[in-house]
Parts: structure tokens; C-alpha cells; sequence
């Protein structure tokens, strides 16, 4: 029974010295005094007069201290010195420190400083085991390239990382980052920002809720409801690149530029943006937004490049280009406009749709006036032709070039100059009974459009023609050679300027069998025919 008892005590001290390991003591290495006061501090000494002590690899000196032996805990006052090996000194009014848990607890003009950063605050909490340092009432970190402020904050020595948390701010000579939390490493300069955060500099502004900046490269990664503001742009995207020393930014997912002072919009899934060029480049279903008359125009292409200054800039689509407009769309393969001047060209295969009115040619320009913001003119260059479809037919205008005038964003005249050739279902103003079918050829003609027909026709050098009966005319030269009818290219809505087109044109083969063969005469033009004044009033003309 002995014998049991002595093992189960021996087996307890063994287990007691495990886990409850003995601490190392405070060493007192010198103070010009000491006294022990019962009273006031039972069981403690009094150390008085250039204090200094040791715990394993911290020293510490002060005016003043009070040590409890027992508890191995040393209190101290009066310009107290801190310092952990070679690499950390501090500065205070007092410092409490448990030389059991390693623990110091500081206040009173704090000032930390280690090889990369200085650290302020009035109250600070440092664990040696962890190697951490923590505040709660606020402090200031600088090192070489920042000032870092923040209600709450944790330093790791090992990793050199700050967490700083509430009213955060970074202050770097080119500008100020605020946030609600974030992660500073002052080895590297780099910074992860969490919530709502915003960085203002001298000619931007970026807003990001989940981010990465590096202070020192000045490039930066935003991923959660990012923008980057400067001048009058205003870039968004799902996930955002920015090198400040080269103003350059690439964006992904969900673009948007806008342009507050033209009152436009780029959107794309992939961009990049050159800030000191004031130039953009998106693909991706990129398409371009433009307020013309408080109405929207949408151009897309493969490409759209942007450059220039607001006052000055140039918008560029490349190869399979739309646009749509609520009374105006078009295609081609190449698009330029100029918000400057009000000019738009339209390049290669170039096709506009202005109400009923299909308008081709080599080239195409649009001219809109830069102070309404409408519609003004339109010219188009080389193989003009004009097609509207009427329920018995085309009706169709042809030439070398064609000056249009818009009122109201209408197309209402028409100045068709040089090889000028028409067909022209007539009908009856009132009764809008077809009258006939007109073929005319002339050097030059004018039309005046209303209500998406033609009014007035003027025919002004050299005409010849006739009005036959729908009878006489045959199904063959009803088409004038050229004639290609693109409906179903047409966007009908803005949707539709994302729907890629093939590139053979079903109505081309119809155009290449017509033939202008021009049919012998009515021997009476009154037999079959009845003439409306429009009508009359142009053959009257010839």
C-alpha cells in the first residue's frame, strides 16, 4: 500500500512538472535603491534610480519600478526604455510586464520602433510569445513610404503585417487610401483592403470593396464593386488592374466606361485604358453608347478604341459593326466618329436603315450637330442606292453620290448627284391605289420624303422615263441592277447588334440576274394609268 501511494505521488510531480514548467525569473541587474513597502505594495520591492532588468532576451530600464518576485510581474514608471534584442525599442510613461506569460502592457506616449516601421499610440499591448503587438484606442504607423492611422490594430513582427481595423487611413505623398480594414506588410509595402475602401489621388479617385494595392510599385488589384474615377471617366468592371506611374488600366467582366461630358458609355467583357493617352481599347461584345437628342445610339464591333480628350474625341469600331437607334441603325465593317466635328463614317459593305429607307453605297457619312446633338445631314459616296419596300415592289433610287438632309432625325431631302436612276411604285394619295410603276433615269434628281415617301421628285438634268402600267412592266426590270435587299441584317432592337451575320447576302444572286432592260412604251400612258398630283407634277418636269 505504500508503495502505491510513493509511485501515484511520484507520477503527480512528474505530471506537474510537465505542464506546469517553472519560469524563468525577472533578473534585477541594477537600480541605485531599493525598499520594500508592506503597505502599499505587499509583497513587492521598490527599485529607485536607473532601473534595469532582464528577461530572457528583453531588457528594460526606467526611473522607477516595482517588482513582485512571486508573481514574477514588474511594474515600471518614469521614461521607461524597452527593448526586445537589437531590433525593437520602446518608449514610455510606464510599462507593466509578466515575466510569466511574457506579456507588456504600455501606455503613455508609446513609441515602438523596429527596422522598417515606427508605431505611436497611447495605450499598447505586446505578446513575446506571439510576436504580436495590439492596439485599441488608436495609433499611427509610419515606415519609409506611408503613415498608416486606425482605431484598431494588430502588428505580427514575424510577417511584418499590420491588420488594421476602423477609420483606417494610409497616407502616401500621391495619395490617400480609407478603409474599414485592411492588411499592410511594411516589408514590402503591400496591401490587401476588405470592405468598403476608396484611394484619392491628385487626378483620380478608385472605390473598391475586396482589393490588392502595393504602395511601393503603385499597382493595384480590385475584384468587388470597383471603379477608378478621373477627370470626367469613370471605369467599372468585375475585376480591375491599375498601374498608377502609367496610367494604365485593364479591366474584366461587366465594363463600363462612361464619359459624363459627352454622355456616352463603353461597355465590353475585356478592356484597357491609358490614362495619360486618354485612349480606351474593348472587345469582348464591346459596344459604344451615345446620347444623340436624348435618345441612345449602340454601336458594337469586334474592337472599339476611344481616344482623345472629351472636347476632342474619336470612337473607332473594327470589323463586323453594328449600330441601333430608335428611328436609325446601320452595319458595316469599320466605324469612325469623330464627337468633335458630329462626323460618323461608315466603311466597307456600309449599309444605313433610316425608317423604311435602305441607304448603301462605297461610304457612307453621318453628320450630326454638335450643339442639338441631331441628326443634320448625309452623304453617300460612290453606288448610292436607296430601297423602300412597297407592298407590289421596290421602290428604288439610284446614283454616283447622295446628299441627304435629316429634320427632326427624319431623312426628309434627298439630293441624288450624277448616274441617277429610279423606280417608283405611284400610287393614289387618297385611295393609295397603285397608279403605276415610274422608271426614270437622270443625271441628277432631288426627292423630298415625308411620312417615309416620297412627296416631291425633281429631276434636273437630262430625265428620260416613263410610268407604265404594273402589267407592262416586267418582272425583270423591276430591279435596278445593284439592287440588294439587306432586311434581315437589319437590328431590330439593341440586341441586335451582337448578331453575327453571314457573309453572303441571300438577296445578292436576286440582284445580279436583274436586268435593266428598258420595255417599249405604252402606246397611251392615260389607258392604264391615273395620275396623283405629285405624280403629274414630275412628269410634267420631263
Amino acid at each position: 500500500m505504500h508503495l502505491r501511494k510513493l509511485l501515484l505521488t511520484l507520477l503527480c510531480c512528474t505530471i506537474g512538472v510537465t505542464v506546469f514548467p517553472q519560469q524563468k525569473r525577472i533578473e534585477i541587474v541594477h537600480a541605485d535603491n531599493s525598499n520594500i513597502d508592506e503597505e502599499k505594495y505587499p509583497g513587492a520591492t521598490i527599485l529607485l534610480g536607473n532601473v534595469y532588468v532582464e528577461h530572457e532576451g528583453v531588457s528594460l530600464r526606467s526611473k522607477k519600478a516595482i517588482h513582485y518576485r512571486k508573481d514574477n510581474i514588474l511594474e515600471a514608471f518614469g521614461d521607461v526604455v524597452l527593448n526586445q534584442g537589437d531590433t525593437i525599442t520602446q518608449n514610455s510613461a510606464y510599462v507593466q510586464y509578466d515575466g510569466n506569460s511574457k506579456k507588456a502592457l504600455s501606455w503613455g506616449n508609446v513609441v515602438l520602433k523596429d527596422p522598417l516601421m515606427t508605431l505611436t499610440t497611447d495605450t499598447l499591448r505586446f505578446d513575446r510569445l506571439k510576436q504580436q503587438l495590439y492596439y485599441r484606442s488608436g495609433a499611427s504607423i509610419k515606415d519609409t513610404a506611408n503613415v498608416l492611422t486606425s482605431t484598431v490594430g494588430n502588428y505580427y513582427l514575424k510577417t511584418t503585417k499590420f491588420q488594421a481595423q476602423n477609420d483606417v487611413v494610409l497616407t502616401n505623398p500621391d495619395y490617400i487610401l480609407k478603409s474599414d480594414h485592411l492588411e499592410y506588410f511594411t516589408s514590402n509595402g503591400k496591401t490587401y483592403l476588405f470592405g468598403p475602401s476608396t484611394i484619392t489621388g491628385e487626378d483620380n479617385f478608385i472605390y473598391t470593396e475586396n482589393g490588392f494595392y502595393d504602395t511601393k510599385e503603385d499597382i493595384s488589384h480590385f475584384t468587388k464593386n470597383s471603379k477608378i474615377t478621373y477627370q470626367n471617366r469613370e471605369i467599372t468592371a468585375d475585376s480591375l488592374y491599375y498601374d498608377r506611374n502609367l496610367g494604365f488600366a485593364s479591366a474584366t467582366k461587366n465594363i463600363k466606361l462612361k464619359d459624363t461630358t459627352n454622355n456616352s458609355m463603353i461597355r465590353g467583357g475585356y478592356a484597357e485604358f491609358y490614362q495619360k493617352l486618354d485612349s480606351a481599347y474593348v472587345v469582348d461584345r464591346a459596344v459604344a453608347i451615345m446620347e444623340i437628342d436624348k435618345d441612345s445610339m449602340y454601336v458594337h464591333g469586334d474592337t472599339l478604341l476611344a481616344t482623345g480628350k472629351p472636347e476632342n474625341r474619336i470612337i473607332r469600331a473594327y470589323r463586323r459593326v453594328k449600330f441601333f437607334k430608335s428611328n436609325l441603325s446601320g452595319k458595316c465593317d469599320s466605324i469612325h466618329t469623330n464627337q468633335a466635328t458630329g462626323l460618323t463614317q461608315l466603311f466597307r459593305n456600309p449599309v444605313l436603315w433610316s425608317n423604311k429607307n435602305q441607304i448603301t453605297g462605297d461610304t457612307i457619312h453621318l453628320i450630326s450637330n454638335t450643339k442639338t446633338e441631331q441628326l443634320d445631314s448625309l452623304k453617300v459616296l460612290r453606288n448610292t442606292f436607296i430601297v423602300q419596300q412597297d407592298s407590289a415592289g421596290f421602290n428604288q433610287i439610284k446614283g454616283r453620290d447622295l446628299l441627304g438632309k435629316f429634320i427632326d432625325n427624319d431623312l426628309r431631302d434627298v439630293h441624288v448627284i450624277g448616274n441617277g436612276e429610279m423606280i417608283y411604285y405611284a400610287r393614289d394619295e387618297t385611295s393609295k391605289e397603285l397608279i403605276g410603276i415610274d422608271k426614270t433615269t437622270c443625271s441628277s434628281m432631288f426627292f423630298l420624303f415625308k411620312e417615309n415617301a416620297i412627296q416631291e421628285a425633281r429631276f434636273l438634268t437630262s430625265p428620260e422615263g416613263s410610268t407604265y402600267p404594273l402589267s407592262e412592266l416586267p418582272e425583270n426590270v423591276r430591279l435596278l441592277r445593284g439592287f440588294i435587299w439587306r432586311v434581315d441584317e437589319r437590328p431590330k432592337v439593341k440586341d441586335d447588334i451582337f448578331i453575327k451575320d453571314s457573309a453572303q447576302t441571300p438577296a445578292k444572286k436576286e440582284s445580279e440576274e436583274a436586268q435593266d432592260e428598258k420595255p417599249e412604251p405604252p402606246k397611251t400612258s392615260k389607258d392604264k394609268v391615273v395620275k396623283n398630283k405629285s405624280l403629274e407634277k414630275k412628269l410634267n418636269e420631263k
